[in-house]
C-alpha cells in the first residue's frame, strides 16, 4: 500500500493481518504525530506511538477481554459513585508530545477532569494494563516507565501468566510496589478508597 506522507487529509483502506503491519515499515521512524493521530482515527486496530515509530499492538483474546470486561465494571461500580470516569481500548493517552499509548483501562476520579479530552487523554490517575503473552516485558517494563514519564499516580499489571496483579505507585517520578497480589488475596488501592477485588476472581473469569 502506498503512503503518500505529503497529504494532510490522510485515508487508508485498512486489510487485514500482516498488511496492516507491513504497510507501516517503510515510514518507520518518520511517522508524525499526526499522520499516527490519522491512522488511529481510522481503525480499530491498537497502533502505540513514540519518536515516529508506529506499533501494532495484538489483537486482543476473549481471555485478555473477559478479564478487562471483569475490572471495567468493578472499577466503574466504584468510580462512578465519586464522580469519575472508566475507559477501555481502544483510547489514546498521551506520555507526553510524541509519544502514545493505548491501556487496556484508564480511570480519572473526577469526569470532568481537564485530562478528559475526546480525542486522547492527557493523562489518567490510573492505567490498567493485561500483560499479553506476545511480548510480556511491553507491559511489565516498558510501560512502567512510560506511565511514570507521563506522571499517571497508579499503575496495575494485571498478568495472567502468573496469576498475579502488581499495584504500582508513582513516587519521585518513578513507581514503587505497593503489592503484590495473589490468588487467595484481595488487592487493595489508595487512589480509590474502599476498591479491593479478589485475584480468584479476576483470573477465573477467564
Amino acid at each position: 500500500m502506498t503512503i503518500d506522507v505529503r497529504q494532510p487529509n490522510l485515508r487508508l483502506s485498512w486489510e487485514e493481518g500482516d498488511d496492516v503491519v507491513l504497510s507501516l515499515v517503510p515510514l518507520q521512524g518518520h511517522w508524525t504525530e499526526e499522520q499516527y493521530l490519522l491512522l488511529t482515527d481510522q481503525t480499530n486496530r491498537l497502533l502505540e506511538y513514540a519518536d515516529g515509530t508506529i506499533e501494532v499492538l495484538p489483537m486482543p483474546t476473549r481471555d485478555h477481554q473477559a478479564i478487562s470486561r471483569f475490572l471495567l465494571f468493578a472499577l466503574f461500580a466504584v468510580v462512578n459513585q465519586m464522580g469519575g470516569t472508566v475507559f477501555y481500548a481502544p483510547l489514546r493517552v498521551q506520555v507526553r508530545p510524541g509519544k502514545f499509548r493505548e491501556p487496556d483501562l484508564l480511570v480519572l476520579r473526577d469526569a470532568q477532569d481537564p485530562r478528559n479530552q475526546n480525542r486522547y487523554w492527557l493523562g489518567a490517575d490510573l492505567v490498567v494494563e493485561i500483560v499479553s503473552a506476545d511480548n510480556p516485558e511491553r507491559d511489565t517494563q516498558v510501560k512502567v516507565v512510560d506511565y511514570a514519564e507521563a506522571g499517571i499516580p497508579k499503575y496495575w499489571i494485571v498478568n495472567p501468566l502468573n496469576d498475579t496483579i502488581t499495584v504500582l505507585i508513582l513516587s519521585d517520578r518513578a513507581y514503587v510496589q505497593h503489592g503484590v497480589f495473589h490468588r487467595g488475596e484481595r488487592t487493595s488501592s489508595k487512589l480509590l478508597e474502599g476498591f479491593s477485588v479478589s485475584v480468584d476472581e479476576v483470573f477465573d473469569v477467564a
